[in-house]
């Protein structure tokens, strides 16, 4: 395949675009990128409003059903952390190829499925293949888009992965309110061939592959470590209800033990040795890497907390069918793909702060004015608080990936984008658990006081919509941290300590880490 003309150098990374132009070859691979991982993220969440449908054809439990989804999350939490080697080890062409074909796969496997059993190992390949495309379009943007134009490119991937999550119930919705649960992969079958076919026959090797051995030891602890933690935290709302095989604590324990474990045996094989380590943590020394991504992180439990409650809300507290409730998060997940693109936009002009701290604001706010809604609240109440808080987050997201993974050296790009995707599911399954389980106290505690089932359970909606918004306002005070990145050297003779002086929150270039 025709290489570009900048090759990258195995020891430090691909060097940095030069001028303001984006190569030909480098927007169709980016294009293709953004399609594929789209459709991808999309699947990822459309599982949650079929799950009655499935119960019923597939003659399952709601606990048994569950694992269509939470099976998704852990083989995406065992498989994000080896991206950072795999992009590494591997060229742009064969990772994506990979990607594509297992992803698609897995969804004709899905369509097809006689079975649960069937079905849960097509979900485990779909995952397979998800898991890598988004660190790979993470890493292909930041080595190949100048640093002037990453903000509006980074928009793009915002609307990935914020916005494809939050149309994926809207989507099933509308399916199964005339086809069967088969017809979700049908549709979604037809643009994973034409992406793969046409990436097979137009995706370049942007990069050149280094060498990398995979250490099985932390491969192992790493499984151990992400899987038990999102695992055990996707479980506690079914802990809640009796529907677990096992107490939520035991596997977050585990999971915990094996992280420390994982920690100590990365920061070994950092200092030395023939085996690079699997995720290399250096980025957490970099404080602009490290405050963005804790931001990042709380917005993201915000996003996957308020996708669980405000269905809950809508079907069981307002008593809307299945297909209205997607059509009222819809406006709020269409918002968000349009202020995403013009905040990145707007943060190649000004940087991220002015962004990021009113986003922190309005997100913070929106949470605590999801108190207004009532057993007896307009719909369009709660489509108006949805629609504010996706501009809160759309006005957060692009630049606070913008700027964390843009502090980062090139040679830290791929292990950055591992640690943040890695991470993401973490914090979705944390802010998922934290809003369920306040939820689920604040209920019982209003039943066991006399109060009637349905009010009960608004108020522990309340309870868990207030503990976001407090938690979303101890992230605005980290959003008056968050500074531009400076623009690249690209010559190693600069010294390495130039900003682009178009910002005076502009920090020193960082130096290569080694």
């Amino acid at each position: 395949m025709e290489q570009l003309s900048k090759p990258s150098d195995p020891e430090t990374g691909p060097p940095e675009p030069d001028g303001e132009s984006i190569p030909s070859t480098v927007v169709l691979v980016i294009g293709l990128l953004l399609a594929a991982a789209f459709v991808m993220i999309l699947n990822e969440t459309v599982m949650g409003v079929a799950l009655p449908r499935l119960m019923e054809d597939l003659e399952i439990s709601a606990a048994t059903g569950q694992w269509l989804t939470t099976a998704f999350m852990l083989t995406m939490a065992v498989v994000i952390p080896t991206t950072g080697l795999i992009l590494k080890r591997f060229t742009t062409r064969a990772v994506f190829m990979t990607s594509m074909s297992l992803f698609t796969a897995g969804t004709a496997l899905a369509a097809a499925a006689p079975g649960f059993p069937v079905l849960l190992v097509a979900r485990i390949v779909q995952a397979a293949g998800t898991a890598v495309m988004l660190p790979l379009l993470i890493t292909t943007v930041l080595t190949f888009v100048p640093a002037t134009r990453r903000g509006s490119t980074m928009g793009l991937i915002s609307i990935v992965i914020a916005v494809a999550p939050a149309i994926g119930p809207t989507f099933s919705g509308l399916i199964l309110s005339e086809l069967s649960w088969r017809w979700i992969f049908l549709f979604v079958l037809p643009v994973a061939v034409v992406a793969l076919v046409v990436g097979s026959m137009r995706i370049t090797n942007i990069t050149t592959p280094a060498e990398a051995r995979f250490d099985l030891v932390s491969i192992a602890l790493s499984a151990v470590a992400f899987g038990g933690l999102v695992y055990g935290l996707s479980s506690i709302g079914e802990s809640a209800e009796g529907d677990t095989p096992l107490p939520p604590a035991v596997p977050i324990a585990v999971g915990f033990v094996a992280l420390a474990l994982f920690t100590f045996r990365q920061l070994s094989l950092q200092r030395g040795g023939e085996r690079q380590p699997l995720l290399d943590l250096r980025p957490f020394r970099n404080r602009s890497f490290t405050v963005g991504l804790i931001m990042l992180l709380v917005s993201m439990g915000a996003l996957f907390g308020t996708l669980i409650l405000l269905p809950i809300f809508l079907q069981n507290v307002r008593d809307l069918s299945t297909l209205e409730t997607g059509l009222v998060l819809l406006p709020g997940g269409l918002v968000m793909g349009l202020v995403a693109p013009l905040a990145g936009r707007m943060y190649d002009r000004v940087g991220p702060r002015p962004l990021v701290v009113p986003g922190a604001f309005v997100v913070a706010g929106a949470l605590a004015s999801m108190q207004l809604l009532e057993t007896d609240s307009p719909v369009g109440l709660a489509i108006a608080v949805h629609v504010v808080l996706s501009v809160g987050l759309g006005l957060l997201m692009t630049p606070l990936m913008t700027s964390s993974l843009g502090s980062l050296p090139a040679e830290l790009y791929s292990h950055g984008s591992a640690i943040l995707n890695t991470l993401q599911q973490l914090a979705g399954a944390a802010g998922t658990a934290l809003f369920i389980t306040v939820m689920t106290r604040g209920a019982t505690s209003e039943v066991e006081s006399g109060v009637d089932p349905l009010t009960a359970q608004a108020s522990g909606i309340h309870d868990a919509f207030l503990c976001g918004a407090v938690l979303a306002l101890v992230a605005t005070g980290l959003s008056f941290l968050i500074r531009r990145p400076p623009t690249p050297v690209a010559a190693p003779e600069a010294g390495g300590a130039a900003g682009s002086g178009s910002d005076s929150d502009d920090e020193a270039v960082p130096a290569p880490l080694h």
